[in-house]
C-alpha cells in the first residue's frame, strides 16, 4: 500500500486531542503507532502532511515527537476535515499524490471525515485502524465499517508496513 506516490497525513497529533479518553488505545499508544508509519515514510522519501486544528485560544501544541520537521508540510484547519478551508488538495496535487494514508485522531470526526472527503476527491484512501482512536470502541469501529463500505481501505500498521 505504500508507495512512491503515497503521502501520509497525520490527523490533530496535539497534545490537547491526545490526552482525552480515547479508545480503542490511548493516545499514547496512538502516538507510538503514528511514529513508526512516519518513520516508514521517512525511510522511503514519501511525503508526510501534519494536519492541526486551530482553536480560538490558541491551544494547537503539536506532541513533541511529532513537530513537523525535515520538510514535512503542516497544515492548520478550523473545520472537521483537513481539506475545507485549507490549501491540502492543492499541496497534495503538487506533491504528485495519488494514495493518502491517514492516521491520528479521531476515528469519527478529523480521520473520518477526511477520509471520506479524500475519496470523493479521487484519491486512494487507507486508514491506518490500530493508529487512530475515537471517544468509544463502538464510534471507532463504526467509523472504519463506514468508511471501508464507501471504498476506502483499512489496514494496520503491520499490513501497511510489509504490503
Amino acid at each position: 500500500m505504500l508507495s512512491a506516490r503515497s503521502v501520509l497525513i497525520l490527523m490533530e497529533p496535539q497534545e490537547r486531542i491526545l490526552d482525552m479518553s480515547l479508545a480503542p488505545i490511548a493516545g499514547s499508544a496512538v502516538v507510538d503507532a503514528v511514529v513508526r508509519l512516519r518513520d516508514a515514510f521517512d525511510l522511503a522519501a514519501a511525503p508526510v502532511v501534519i494536519v492541526r486544528h486551530l482553536r480560538g485560544d490558541g491551544a494547537d501544541a503539536v506532541v513533541e515527537s511529532l513537530e513537523p520537521g525535515r520538510g514535512e508540510h503542516l497544515v492548520t484547519k478550523n473545520g472537521v476535515d483537513a481539506f475545507s478551508g485549507t490549501r491540502l488538495v492543492s499541496d497534495l496535487r503538487d506533491l504528485g499524490a495519488k494514495s493518502l494514508v491517514i492516521a491520528g485522531v479521531s476515528t469519527k470526526h478529523g480521520v473520518g471525515a477526511t477520509a471520506a472527503k479524500a475519496l470523493a476527491l479521487g484519491f486512494e484512501v487507507t486508514v491506518v485502524s490500530d493508529a487512530t482512536a475515537s471517544a468509544s470502541v463502538e464510534e471507532h469501529q463504526a467509523t472504519l465499517w463506514r468508511l471501508n463500505e464507501d471504498g476506502v481501505a483499512v489496514a494496520t500498521v503491520a499490513e501497511l508496513l510489509t504490503s
